[in-house]
């Protein structure tokens, strides 16, 4: 309860403390920060149901504000507060002063903890939808080029997807007897048939395939990455794209176990084709916001396939591939938005040389490229590893492809960092000064995150592995069929 409450009661106060906005809004998100690590330290390892419980009475006996955390869950929430403190400290600078940008980030990170928390269909739809206010302003506030127009394709897409989940949701409900809930257990306890499965599964599916997104549901999303404030793309791709896969986990394929042979092949060929398009396109990109917008893109597919293979490994590298992704986007963005600010621009042509001017800084988004492209020893290794390995389990071909990820993403990562961090000077990189103290501990935290993570991830396997386990045989007990 109170993870979703302090974020949003710190930024309604932000919004109308003047200079002081800032700092209120970055207290509220330490706070929900230091809340998880209490709820984390309380966490029953090997423990798969949900604990800490929060139940009470919303709108009607129907509807309850219920919470609760298992080891899927706990991730969800650790990767949140952590981004949501990095990215308020990112915003935090001399040309970012108005309070209430810095309200609608911290409100957004209570928003999301609702999204991650909710045990009750309408209390997660609610917060789902409130997710989006934020982000819709910030985008549209602060945005460049076509922002109103892109913004407004992004709310659109992003409506209508969460209107069919509503419309699922409430034909669950209907189908129970006399004093049903929106429960999430009661939900799962709803027998269908394979067709209104499959009816009540395209319902949700949609909402949660635009959030992620997967082929061809997409075309919001290089655009609103790309003309977002630095912020604001940091919060879509780190961490807002991540409840549409959540979704999946959590509610898409418990909820209809009995459409998942029909849905299965779907999603993993969306994934893998969106792996191969985004990757491919990332390659022909200048504009570095707009490559990591379609390196995201190929990313989100392949996890998004191994979540579809509902194995362990695929589900838990989903997870542990959600976290390095976050924290791989974060460092990205930042680093772009750094040599946006010194340099005036973006764009690869027109920059280079920079490591010659700025040593610290070379070094320090070196690792997080590596990380990002899954080096050895990254962040982004164990969890592609798993994934490549579920997929290859699943079908040869589709590991094949999937596999192409490894050589593209080496391809535009280590193209981009190469064009501007090395070779002749171009521009105005020669007044390129080296990181201030904010920005080397914020790049020094990700990049410390990138190796702690790569070198031991099994913390993060070890906590939502349970949790894992009995979801998956959720699926298993209800269908009689997966292996």
């Amino acid at each position: 309860m109170e993870l979703i409450l302090i974020p949003i009661i710190a930024g309604f106060t932000a919004a109308f403390a003047g200079k002081w906005g800032r700092w209120v809004a970055l207290l509220g998100s330490v706070t929900a920060l230091a809340i998880t690590f209490g709820f984390l330290n309380k966490f029953q390892m090997g423990n798969g149901e949900f604990q800490m419980i929060w139940d009470r009475i919303w709108f009607s006996s129907a509807i309850h504000f219920k919470t609760g955390i298992d080891g899927i869950t706990m991730i969800m929430l650790l990767l949140t507060n952590v981004l949501g403190v990095l990215i308020l400290a990112s915003a935090i600078n001399k040309t970012n002063r108005n309070p209430v940008l810095f309200a609608l980030i911290v409100g957004m990170q209570g928003a999301l903890n609702g999204v991650f928390l909710a045990m009750d269909g309408i209390m997660f739809y609610i917060f789902w939808e409130l997710a989006l206010i934020p982000i819709y302003f910030i985008c549209a506030m602060w945005g460049e080029g076509n922002r109103f127009a892109t913004t407004l394709k992004f709310f659109i897409y992003t409506f209508i997807g969460s209107l069919a989940m509503l419309a699922s949701l409430i034909y669950l409900y209907n189908k129970m007897p006399a004093g049903g809930t929106f429960d999430y257990k009661a939900l799962l306890a709803v027998n269908l048939t394979e067709t209104e499965a499959i009816w009540v599964g395209a319902g949700i599916l949609l909402a949660f395939a635009v959030k992620i997104p997967l082929l061809p549901l997409h075309s919001w999303q290089p655009d609103t990455y790309t003309e977002a404030p630095t912020a604001g793309s940091m919060l879509l791709s780190a961490i807002m794209l991540k409840m549409g896969l959540y979704g999946l986990i959590r509610w898409f394929f418990p909820i209809v176990p009995e459409a998942v042979l029909f849905y299965i092949p779907l999603i993993i060929g969306a994934g893998i084709i969106g792996v191969l398009y985004g990757a491919i396109i990332a390659i022909r990109q200048t504009d570095m916001k707009r490559l990591v917008a379609f390196s995201s893109l190929s990313h989100v597919g392949l996890i998004a396939a191994g979540i579809a293979t509902l194995t362990m490994e695929g589900m838990q590298g989903a997870i542990l591939q959600m976290f390095s992704h976050g924290i791989n986007i974060f460092g990205l963005f930042f680093a772009i938005d750094i040599i946006q600010r010194r340099a005036g621009t973006r764009e690869l042509g027109s920059i280079g040389g920079i490591a010659k001017q700025a040593p610290r800084f070379a070094a320090l988004f070196l690792i997080v490229v590596l990380g990002a492209t899954a080096v050895p020893f990254t962040n982004g290794f164990p969890g592609e590893l798993l994934l490549l390995k579920s997929v290859f389990n699943y079908h040869t071909v589709w590991g094949i492809c999937a596999g192409l990820t490894i050589i593209f993403c080496a391809v535009y990562m280590l193209r981009m960092y190469q064009m501007s961090m090395l070779g002749k000077e171009k521009g105005d990189v020669y007044l390129f000064p080296d990181l201030a103290l904010r920005e080397l501990g914020l790049m020094g935290i990700t990049v410390a995150m990138v190796i702690g993570i790569g070198i031991y991830p099994q913390w993060i396997l070890d906590i939502c592995g349970p949790s894992v386990h009995k979801t998956i045989l959720t699926i298993q007990d209800t269908v009689g069929v997966l292996k």
